[in-house]
């Protein structure tokens, strides 16, 4: 067999996380901060836009004079000011609790507001700024996670795979032979990957139908341009027919890039879309199927080693530190090596069955891939790689750079719902 040699990620002394995840950590950090800060700006502006439309409420339905609203405001119109005001109020309580549809109160909000504003020009044109300000939010909440946003999809996706799989593992659990990883099942598997499977834990555990796991790191198109912070939410089910979501929230100079990844019975399809409105990349076909696929079958490898048992993986070399194996999902059959330190860890897996895409996505070039592989911890009962890089080797003056940087903070095993 051809031997591929990687060293892994070596982590920083003392903290478990690599020099690149701590720098993602800052990176994000600052994201958060300014996200933070902009929520909070429109919980303000909102408050006080619905403060201001009680004056008008005040003085229309007689309560009080309101010397600095000089037009006249009848009772009908001061029913008006009021609803405004009570609408911006409960659009500012939704947005400081982060409640979902939130924008569905902020629409009537800015309707009534702007009707009332025009009755009341001369002294309330003013507002007609705050209502686009909260337009404009409100339009994004929706692109962003409305039913039409990828953030969206993500979830109906995932929910259906994981009933899915859910069903599959009930069936698996009536045997009783299927139910655990047992030292027998290992015995199919060469040695170091027996190893591997040993060192992860999955001895004696149930055996992995899905996984969802939450991850941050940093990408980047080429090594020309610069890195983007992101947060990730992944889920991945196994069985008859695996499946991949992949849901990404990215920065690029300073604005949200959502990414969604959706594998399911051998297809997959890439989407990007700058501010969850401009779409970038619409990939789907032949060539992005085979590429997934080997993602894939990296994710099982690194993140759900016990799904290695199983008859879409065949092993066709191997000896103390290396195996060769093929991995089939419905028309696509994909290699890799897989690489084993002396704690039986595994440190790379390398591809030359992955395709690098151009910009728009709408061309593949082949391109050999790995993915070194580095600070192990136990998570969700396993013991697995947290730390990790993509790589591509290209023939280039770039003959390899990394792409991808990369932290799990936290996996759950056969889950049944994202909730």
């Amino acid at each position: 067999m051809r031997r591929v040699y990687g060293g892994g990620i070596a982590p920083v002394p003392g903290d478990g996380q690599s020099g690149s995840a701590r720098t993602v950590s800052h990176r994000q950090g600052r994201d958060v901060a300014m996200r933070t800060m902009l929520r909070r700006a429109l919980v303000v502006v909102t408050v006080l836009h619905g403060l201001i439309h009680l004056l008008g409420a005040v003085k229309g339905l007689g309560w009080a004079q309101v010397p600095a609203l000089q037009e006249p405001i009848g009772g009908v119109a001061g029913v008006g000011w009021f609803v405004a005001a009570v609408l911006m109020l409960v659009t500012a309580g939704l947005v400081a609790l982060r409640a979902r549809g939130w924008w569905w109160v902020a629409a009537p909000a800015v309707l009534v507001s702007q009707l009332v504003i025009v009755t009341s020009w001369n002294d309330a044109k003013a507002g007609t700024l705050a209502n686009l300000l909260l337009a404009a939010a409100a339009g994004y909440g929706y692109a962003s996670h409305g039913r039409p946003s990828l953030r969206a999809r993500f979830h109906r996706e995932a929910a259906s795979a994981l009933a899915g799989a859910a069903q599959e593992g009930d069936a698996q659990a009536g045997n009783a032979s299927g139910a655990v990883v047992t030292d027998a099942d290992l015995e199919q598997l060469p040695g170091c990957v027996a190893g591997y499977l040993r060192r992860a834990g999955v001895v004696g555990q149930p055996r992995v139908t899905s996984f969802r796991a939450t991850i941050r790191g940093r990408i980047r198109s080429d090594p020309a341009h610069a890195w983007m912070p992101f947060t990730g939410e992944q889920v991945n089910t196994y069985g008859s027919a695996p499946t991949r979501q992949f849901f990404i929230d990215a920065t690029r100079s300073g604005l949200p890039v959502d990414v969604l990844h959706v594998y399911s019975r051998g297809h997959a399809s890439m989407q990007v879309r700058l501010c969850s409105l401009a779409p970038l990349v619409d990939a789907r076909g032949p060539d992005l199927d085979r590429a997934e696929t080997v993602t894939v079958f990296n994710d099982l490898c690194v993140l759900a080693p016990a799904a290695l048992i199983g008859p879409a993986v065949a092993w066709l070399a191997h000896d103390e530190r290396h195996a060769r194996a093929v991995f089939t999902v419905a028309d696509n059959a994909v290699t890799a090596d897989l690489v084993f330190n002396d704690d039986h860890e595994l440190v790379d897996f390398v591809s030359d069955d992955r395709s690098t895409a151009s910009t728009d996505g709408r061309t593949f070039v082949p391109q050999r891939w790995s993915t070194p592989l580095g600070g192990y911890r136990d998570l969700g009962g396993r013991h697995v790689a947290v730390d990790g890089q993509a790589h591509w080797h290209s023939p280039g003056p770039d003959a390899e750079f990394s792409y991808l940087d990369f932290h799990v903070d936290r996996i759950d095993y056969n889950v049944a719902t994202l909730n």
